[in-house]
């Protein structure tokens, strides 16, 4: 059967018992985590699955740092982290500007920041016991500062290809440590109709696509011919062309699609270039999450 990944899932409004029921469905599948990106409230799901699920592990991959107040993050971190018996994982990340500025909110500098809160978050009297500290991670100082601040890493959307290298950044010790998290969000379609499995990641990555800080990352990845084809396109107000630029080679360094065999060896690969947990976050060229989540269940 190979090594399981982990899934990714989020609770939307008016789905959210389903969600619930789906996580308990992914744990007897055997899958190896469930981790809820910063879409809706996942410290919410998070407490939910403490209740909901009895030995999977689960967490937020990612909360921003600057959307709750330290010492709150720490009371619901320390929470879950205690109700759950040590299986929750707290990712945490400083977002993006648009992200941010649509709350109000400025962001600073993303490696003090991090480090700033992940101290104030330990400092916080009569919390409990944390939960390990994840950190959002694509370039090599903030995967440095993982090593020396935190329990673990979490990509999103990295290249396959770069992963050895960007893990330079840390000592063999940890990146071989069965307590140092690895982990990369990785869209995921399948279908056999490769072309249409394509153009659902295609258009799950477009909008990542318009972020500075991923294209600065998939410039170090070797993708910079195609990143600058992207900030040319912006500057002309030419966004329809930005996918144009999201090569097959590109797509299939950063996601996984096509037939079931095809995505099973991808998560293999993607064990093989270094990363303990894959976290496969699914969509579906035939309907929604819950049919994407069908899909999944499906190949494994």
């Amino acid at each position: 059967m190979g090594r399981m990944p982990a899934l990714s899932l989020a609770a939307v409004p008016g789905r959210r018992n389903a969600t619930i029921s789906l996580a308990t469905e992914i744990e007897k599948k055997g899958f190896s985590g469930i981790y809820g990106p910063s879409l809706g409230d996942s410290m919410a799901l998070c407490e939910a699955l403490a209740f909901a699920t009895d030995e999977i592990v689960f967490g937020t991959s990612i909360m921003p740092i600057y959307f709750r107040q330290v010492p709150d993050y720490a009371s619901t971190a320390s929470f879950i982290h205690e109700v759950s018996n040590g299986r929750f994982r707290f990712g945490i990340g400083v977002s993006h500007e648009p992200a941010l500025k649509a709350r109000g909110l400025n962001a600073g500098k993303p490696l003090t920041d991090t480090r700033n809160f992940v101290q104030e978050l330990r400092n916080v009297p009569r919390t409990g016991e944390l939960p390990p500290i994840v950190l959002a991670t694509l370039r090599k100082k903030m995967i440095a500062l993982s090593e020396e601040i935190a329990e673990g890493m979490v990509f999103a959307n990295g290249a396959r290809s770069h992963m050895q290298e960007s893990l330079k950044a840390i000592s063999d010790e940890v990146r071989s440590s069965d307590d140092f998290f690895i982990g990369d969000m990785i869209p995921t379609c399948i279908s056999d109709d490769i072309e249409a499995a394509k153009a659902v990641n295609r258009k799950t990555l477009s909008s990542y696509a318009m972020l500075p800080n991923y294209r600065n990352y998939w410039k170090e990845a070797g993708y910079q011919e195609e990143m600058e084809g992207i900030e040319k396109a912006i500057n002309d107000g030419e966004r329809d062309k930005i996918p144009h630029f999201l090569t097959d080679k590109w797509l299939a360094d950063t996601t996984l699609f096509g037939s079931a065999t095809q995505v099973r060896d991808g998560v293999e690969a993607w064990f093989d270039a270094g990363i303990k947990t894959p976290i496969l976050v699914p969509s579906s060229a035939n309907g929604g999450q819950m049919v994407a989540f069908e899909e999944m269940f499906a190949i494994y």
